[in-house]
């Protein structure tokens, strides 16, 4: 089969379009031809910091039809659409086809594309958990989304909206009518505005990137306030961990979301989608022998939304996609 393969000595981008064994799926494993693979931040990230995956492919967040089933696999049969996040099972989705274990998929809604569906599972799971489980995001609390634009902060301003919060979305200037029209009550162009001047308190901060002061965050919180930071860079992630305790003495806490895949929170994302409540962002298209460029693209870290691989059918044309 085809695939995106890393090789470190195929410099500068060191992923390789070309032939790879077609992998064999286990007992409890499906088979599934992937029609799209979406890029995440544990993609381009994990290759900047070596962590390869076994299989030297990368790709999380992937939707597909079942070729094949183990023989104790009971959820699913050949020609059913899949969709899931393999990054605890060892990624491999920049490639035709992949094996994973049938527990890390759930079935594609009808109603929804492959692309659409290739495009919600970490980022739309990792925004459930910061809100809900992290943030006890309730009904008219003051919620402030720093970092609204990417695929996590799309995400999170459609699903505090969806919980009946009061969203403020923070993202650049190009960004703001895009923040607006996914429910965002309140828009700040933080490159004219600096949120923590202002005299508005919250009630939940979901940081998706970690650009911003932890003693600023925490002064814009309420009493009872909680920030959650859900992505940055390693040394972001390490600090707000140091610190995070020790700013968290007393009512005010301050959190930080190791966000896993869980097929429950993805059923309900999807449910969501297919309610047409939410929708994932897709802002670029690329064919596979492109995925260097995507990967480059999605790590400069200025992605509206997300950015999507189409595997099949082939022949696919790279273009833009508005919201």
């Amino acid at each position: 089969m085809k695939a995106v393969e890393y090789i470190k000595k195929a410099k500068p981008e060191r992923l390789v379009f070309t032939d790879v064994e077609k992998p064999v799926p286990k007992d409890d494993e499906v088979l599934f031809r992937i029609h799209a693979v979406s890029v995440n931040a544990a993609d381009y990230r994990s290759m900047k910091m070596g962590l390869i995956p076994a299989r030297k492919i990368f790709g999380a967040d992937v939707s597909g039809v079942v070729e094949s089933a183990g023989r104790s696999v009971t959820l699913f049969k050949p020609g059913d659409e899949v969709a899931g996040d393999l990054a605890g099972c060892g990624f491999g989705g920049f490639a035709e086809f992949a094996a994973a274990p049938e527990k890390a998929l759930v079935a594609k809604p009808a109603g929804i594309s492959f692309e659409e569906a290739a495009a919600m599972p970490m980022a739309s799971v990792t925004s459930l958990q910061a809100l809900r489980d992290k943030g006890k995001i309730s009904k008219g609390q003051e919620v402030l989304v720093l970092g609204s634009s990417g695929g996590v902060g799309t995400f999170t301003v459609q699903l505090a909206k969806h919980f009946g919060a009061i969203v403020t979305a923070v993202c650049s200037t190009r960004n703001m009518e895009q923040a607006r029209l996914l429910g965002a009550h309140r828009v700040i162009d933080y490159t004219k505005e600096d949120f923590s001047t202002g005299s508005s308190k919250y009630d939940l901060i979901v940081a998706v990137n970690g650009n911003y002061s932890l003693l600023k965050c925490r002064k814009a919180l309420k009493p009872d306030g909680r920030y959650v930071m859900v992505g940055g860079a390693l040394s972001q992630v390490f600090r707000a961990m140091i610190l995070g305790k020790p700013l968290s003495m007393g009512r005010r806490k301050m959190l930080f979301l190791a966000a896993k895949p869980n097929t429950d929170d993805l059923k309900y994302i999807m449910h969501l989608a297919s309610d047409g409540i939410i929708r994932p962002v897709i802002e670029r298209y690329y064919s596979p022998e492109k995925t260097p460029d995507a990967m480059r693209y999605a790590g400069e870290g200025h992605v509206q939304g997300k950015v999507v691989i189409k595997w099949y059918p082939e022949g696919v044309i790279t273009r833009d996609a508005t919201v």
